[in-house]
């Protein structure tokens, strides 16, 4: 395919994804005091009890203009195939005048990782208000892109450097990881300028990169003992599979397996789109992990 096709199909796929309209929640609780601090839960529409939870990162290059209306109509998906859903907002990039440059910066350190570390340490008990009728024992954690990276970094917290603030001094009790065309591994993705340098933007800098890398860049952080499947599309060029390739390569030399699903003709948009084949492939891995 063409430069030109590729360029065109994701424009189309990104167009067909963002069309949704977003889907008002069942509830919403806040976890902290700033307003990106909030949790937007989807009750199973089956209303069946013992639901599997399922805990959405939403993606956007980690920058303010994004945020979790996007991907409520796949929590809204989810919650028609019978999952419990909690989708996590959490504080973005905003303008980087340092830079002389217009436009949101991506994430903001650490604040990014505060929030979605204290989401995650909050969610049971707003969980079990919010959703009753969910099991938090059969919780799965899933993110697209950005939103992906973090997912693979809630996996991940016990194993970050000792001292980090957010390390867990045990594994977090999920049954797995699903993450869709995640940014996990920052070397490629740095290589690729993927998302026009978010990586270093997420890191505070060129200066930053190294120190901070090693608390949250996915690659860094194996084995992590907990079951993770990716889902990729083989002709994304946001996210390309090359950065994929490189953090499954890097389990495997930790000695971990990762299950890859690669989807041909798929960019990176239907991953979320329900109107999209690919959406129930989605569907289906988080219920392998779930049940």
């Amino acid at each position: 395919m063409s430069d030109s096709a590729a360029r065109d199909r994701d424009a189309a796929e990104t167009e067909s994804a963002l069309a949704h309209p977003a889907v008002a929640p069942d509830g919403s609780a806040a976890y902290g005091s700033h307003p990106d601090q909030v949790i937007d839960f989807f009750a199973p529409r089956d209303g069946r009890a013992g639901a599997p939870l399922v805990v959405l990162l939403h993606g956007g290059a980690w920058r303010a203009p994004y945020d979790r209306q996007h991907v409520s109509p796949f929590a809204d998906f989810l919650a028609r195939r019978g999952f419990a859903v909690a989708s996590v907002e959490y504080r973005r990039g905003g303008e980087i005048p340092q830079q002389g440059a217009a436009g949101p910066a991506a994430g903001r350190w650490p604040e990014t990782f505060d929030d979605v570390a204290a989401a995650m340490d909050a969610l049971p008990a707003l969980a079990a208000r919010e959703l009753p009728g969910a099991d938090p024992r059969k919780t799965v954690v899933t993110g697209h892109s950005a939103g992906g990276q973090l997912a693979l970094w809630v996996a991940a917290r016990h194993v970050l450097p000792k001292g980090s603030p957010w390390r867990l001094a045990a594994a977090p009790p999920l049954r797995g990881v699903v993450a869709l065309a995640p940014i996990g591994d920052f070397a490629s993705g740095v290589e690729l300028d993927v998302c026009s340098g978010a990586l270093h933007q997420l890191l505070g800098g060129e200066e930053n990169f190294e120190a901070r890398a090693a608390h949250v860049d996915p690659a860094l952080l194996l084995p992590t003992g907990i079951a993770t499947a990716v889902v990729q599309g083989v002709d994304d060029i946001t996210v390309p599979q090359a950065v994929t390739d490189a953090f499954v390569d890097a389990a495997a030399k930790a000695g971990e397996m990762v299950g890859l699903t690669l989807l041909d003709g798929v960019g990176h948009f239907p991953l979320i789109d329900p109107s999209a084949d690919a959406c129930a492939v989605v569907a289906e891995e988080i219920a392998q992990l779930a049940w």
